[in-house]
């Protein structure tokens, strides 16, 4: 599976938003698209599209004026990954069948194909993974990811 540019761009700019959007003194303050833009080489056209569908999925706020932009609409620890992939209308899903959980299936015939569980269980494992990750675990990089150094296996010859 993977994730589209969408939902990739969408969680950059949050987790950038989590990571810029307090001053100095550890004040809340509001960060322009201009400036997450910049940083992630993100076009900001396509940011505000993008920042418009966060704003009414409710996990951002607009600060107009002078130095506004957008605020997390609740804490980087409350927000989670998978509410930001969703919000921008990215479906988290395996499978190449059109409704998750239907029986309907992908075949020409209407039925699933031999790997449709594997898949849908694969896209619901995703999620949970997506659901148990937070803006600032993303920053704080607490993401679960293996930090070691793993050597690979060693290859092991069958006896003749």
């Amino acid at each position: 599976m993977r994730l589209s540019t969408k939902g990739r761009y969408a969680v950059m700019a949050m987790a950038d938003l989590a990571k810029n959007g307090r001053g100095a003194g550890g004040e809340i303050r509001a960060v322009s698209l201009a400036e997450i833009a910049a940083r992630q080489e993100i076009s900001l056209s396509y940011l505000e599209q993008l920042f418009a569908r966060l704003r009414k999925s409710g996990l951002v706020k607009s600060v107009r004026g002078p130095g506004g932009g957008y605020r997390l609409a609740k804490g980087a620890d409350e927000t989670v990954v998978a509410e930001i992939v969703l919000a921008v209308d990215e479906p988290i899903r395996a499978t190449r069948c059109v409704a998750h959980g239907t029986p309907k299936g992908c075949m020409l015939a209407g039925e699933r194909c031999i790997t449709h569980n594997l898949w849908e269980d694969l896209g619901d494992e995703i999620h949970r993974y997506l659901a148990g990750v937070s803006l600032e675990d993303v920053v704080m990089n607490r993401t679960g990811r293996r930090r070691q150094h793993v050597d690979p296996p060693v290859a092991v010859e069958a006896a003749a």
